[in-house]
Formats: structure tokens, C-alpha cells, sequence
């Protein structure tokens, strides 16, 4: 997989080549399970339904793959700093959310390269999402 998330050689996108929609569909709301139980993150959705938020999650993903832009028509430029801005993103989010996402993409048993190509994504947007430093006098 290219950086483009398109097959070297083959012109498929990762879209198709996890098989579409039914296949992130399935990882968000996988990764959805872990959040609502998690004590860390469920306080960053004020929804009571998490539901807006695993549909936005899930367009977005899609798109960023090769997918429909569903997402873009909708609601624009993803801004993903911006829009996460009001929330504290320390280290231990960072993590919390990681936890959850592995244990969606574990589900999805995906081809090895293929799902190293999704997960260096997902992990680089966590990172780069941090938006708090760590209070030194919390323990770790």
C-alpha cells in the first residue's frame, strides 16, 4: 500500500481492498463497544447515543481510504485538530483510544499488510491529535 492507501501496482484502494463500507462500518463500531464502557473516553461524547459520532468517524475513515466523500460534502474540511480541540488529549487518552482501536482492528482480521497500513495511520492520528501535556505532579 502506497501512502495514498492504493494497492503498489494494482490501482485498488484500501476502501476496496478491505471491502468497503461494510468493513469500516464493522471497525467503528467495534472501536464504539470499547468507548462506551471506557471511563477516560466516554466523557469526550456528550451525546448520550454515540451513534453521530461513530457515523462521523466512520465517513471519515471511508473517505481518507479511497471511499465515498460522504464526509467532505457533509461537513467540510476534516479539521481534526479543530474539532477536537475543546477536549483534553493527553498521553493517557491518547493510549485509552489506541486500546479501543486495536481491539476493532484485531476484529476485522485483515490481510497483515493491509492492516499495518490502517494501523500506522490510526496510530500517527493519535499521536498527532495530543493536544495536553501531562501534569508532571500525576503520577504516570
Amino acid at each position: 500500500m502506497n501512502p495514498a492507501g492504493e494497492s503498489d501496482g494494482a490501482s485498488m484502494t484500501l476502501f476496496e481492498a478491505v471491502g468497503g463500507e461494510p468493513t469500516f462500518r464493522r471497525l467503528v463500531a467495534e472501536f464504539y463497544v470499547g468507548v462506551a464502557s471506557d471511563p477516560l473516553l466516554r466523557p469526550m461524547y456528550p451525546e448520550e447515543d454515540l451513534g453521530p459520532a461513530a457515523d462521523r468517524m466512520t465517513l471519515f475513515l471511508m473517505q481518507y481510504w479511497g471511499g465515498p466523500n460522504t464526509y467532505s460534502a457533509q461537513r467540510g474540511h476534516p479539521r481534526l485538530r479543530m474539532r477536537h480541540a475543546p477536549f483534553r488529549i493527553g498521553a493517557a487518552e491518547r493510549d485509552a483510544w489506541l486500546r479501543n482501536m486495536r481491539r476493532a482492528v484485531d476484529q476485522l482480521d485483515l490481510e497483515p499488510q493491509i492492516a499495518s497500513t490502517l494501523w500506522d495511520y490510526l496510530e500517527r492520528a493519535a499521536y498527532f491529535m495530543v493536544n495536553a501535556e501531562d501534569d508532571p505532579a500525576e503520577p504516570a
